[in-house]
């Protein structure tokens, strides 16, 4: 087995082609909008089932970097999210990244009322009182609150990342954000993380 040799700045460019060609080769046609995304989750995975169970609204991808562009903040339900997501890029055009579950005061609330800290981090963020993108990579509580405040208090999220991974409610939440209104990026089926979710975002990102 030969190992390659190739300078550190251009492993993720040469990984990118790799990934490129072999979706090539699997006959995988996706629009050329879509494909920087694909690729990225398909890079942070070396799971190449997202070219087939990623789905998008329509003009998903050019309403998230309008979004960006205009300084829209972004939300999520973990701190490995947070931290993976690219926060100076986002700075550049007055977004901020969020992430409330640590908070003391969201933990304080679930415990009384007996719900997840997502739910409680989803009602905080709710009132942030400024456009926000919501990318949700671990709770499917998360989503199904998301649903049940736009039901409930014409609430409307700009954008939703659902890619939740897990057992529990995962498919069914997902599901709930897809027959929404609200335009979206999820993964259909058990699979996604917070990984996943920072390299939704980072897609956009980058294309900024």
């Amino acid at each position: 087995m030969e190992i390659k040799h190739i300078r550190p700045a251009d492993i993720e460019k040469e990984s990118f082609r790799i990934i490129k060609s072999e979706l090539d080769e699997m006959g995988k046609s996706i629009p050329e909008e879509l494909l920087p995304t694909v690729i990225r989750v398909v890079h942070t995975t070396a799971d190449f089932e997202y070219a087939d169970t990623l789905v998008f609204s329509e003009d998903v991808i050019f309403l998230a970097k309008k979004l960006i562009r205009q300084g829209a903040h972004i939300v999520t339900d973990t701190n490995m999210a947070l931290a993976g997501i690219n926060k100076k890029t986002l700075a550049k055009f007055g977004g901020e990244v969020h992430c409330f579950m640590a908070d003391e005061d969201v933990a304080k609330e679930a415990k009384e009322r007996e719900v997840t800290r997502a739910i409680v981090s989803m009602e905080k963020a709710a009132n942030l009182g400024v456009p926000t993108i919501f990318a949700v990579g671990n709770a499917p509580t998360a989503l199904i609150r998301l649903k049940e405040l736009m039901d409930e208090q014409n609430f409307r999220p700009s954008l939703i990342i659902g890619v939740p991974v897990g057992f529990v409610n995962v498919v069914e939440a997902k599901e709930l954000i897809i027959q929404s209104d609200v335009p979206y990026i999820v993964n259909r089926g058990r699979k996604g993380g917070s990984t996943v979710a920072a390299a939704i975002c980072n897609s956009i990102l980058y294309q900024c």
